[in-house]
């Protein structure tokens, strides 16, 4: 039983978190074509593309979503009676704060790449930028393998996801 509810948690924590993204569209005018869950993660496809500007906000809803999430139900855990309601809101907090944390990684596809590479094009020209969140991202995505080997060894965690080497690479060389 603690397994559904584990996976149920996932998909629905998973599902608010592109719900987040496009409440941020929606918010910004940006019309939402559709949501797709899939793997273990999802996307929120627009209907037509955002300015950069606009999509600060839309990126960053996705990840605020988790860290409210979190927040509400690490403070309510404690007052729960019953070992099962106190465990899923418990684990509700616990998945919540991983996927905000996970999610904000400056690697593409995740939002932390995303907003990465928006924040540097706040102060620097766009294809500086894109040098620059391509040269992270690619570092990251290189020393991905043996972080995912770690965690295993450490925390018997294997999380299947792995950066797109060839897209870090493309954005690192760049030209205008």
């Amino acid at each position: 039983m603690y397994d559904l509810i584990f996976v149920a948690l996932l998909i629905g924590s998973i599902f608010l978190h592109e719900m987040g993204h496009a409440w941020g569209s929606l918010i910004q005018g940006v019309p939402v074509r559709r949501i797709m869950i899939h793997g273990g993660g999802g996307f929120c496809e627009r209907s037509r593309s955002a300015t950069r500007y606009q999509d600060e906000l839309i990126v960053a809803m996705g990840p605020i979503v988790n860290l409210v999430i979190w927040a509400v139900a690490s403070l309510v855990a404690p007052y729960m009676e019953g070992e099962m309601l106190g465990w899923a809101l418990r684990m509700l907090a616990m998945i919540n704060l991983f996927l905000a944390v996970f999610n904000l990684i400056p690697v593409q596809p995740l939002d932390g790449g995303k907003l990465f590479q928006l924040g540097l094009m706040r102060i620097l020209p766009s294809i500086t930028a894109t040098r620059i969140a391509g040269a992270v991202g690619l570092i990251l995505a290189l020393l991905w393998i043996p972080a995912m080997l770690l965690s295993y060894a450490t925390f018997g965690f294997l999380l299947l996801f792995f950066p797109p080497i060839r897209l870090h690479w493309q954005m690192l060389k760049a030209t205008a």
